[in-house]
């Protein structure tokens, strides 16, 4: 056996750890399984792609954040300036 040392961005972690206890496995054992399938294959298991405009996009244009933007649109049109400071548009996103 050997060790390999990963720098990864911390929610993608938690959230890889997350997934992989729901599959019955743990970091370590799910990278085991992508090298295994890697060499099986002889190539990476899985598509590499650049994202379409659509999907690059489709996390900012969620339904939340689209409700958020028409009701800025009408308030402009009524002529309702608004102005929120970072922490009320960051509260907006939680809410």
């Amino acid at each position: 056996m050997t060790n390999i040392t990963v720098r990864i961005d911390e929610t993608i972690k938690s959230e890889a750890e997350t997934l992989f206890e729901k599959l019955g496995l743990s970091i370590s054992g799910a990278i085991n399984v992508f090298f295994r399938q890697a060499i099986r294959e002889q190539a990476i298991p899985f598509a590499i792609r650049a994202a379409t405009p659509e999907e690059k996009y489709s996390e900012y244009f969620n339904p939340h954040n689209m409700k958020i933007l028409m009701e800025s649109i009408e308030q402009a049109k009524n002529g309702q300036i608004v102005i929120k400071s970072l922490s009320e548009l960051e509260a907006m996103e939680d809410g």
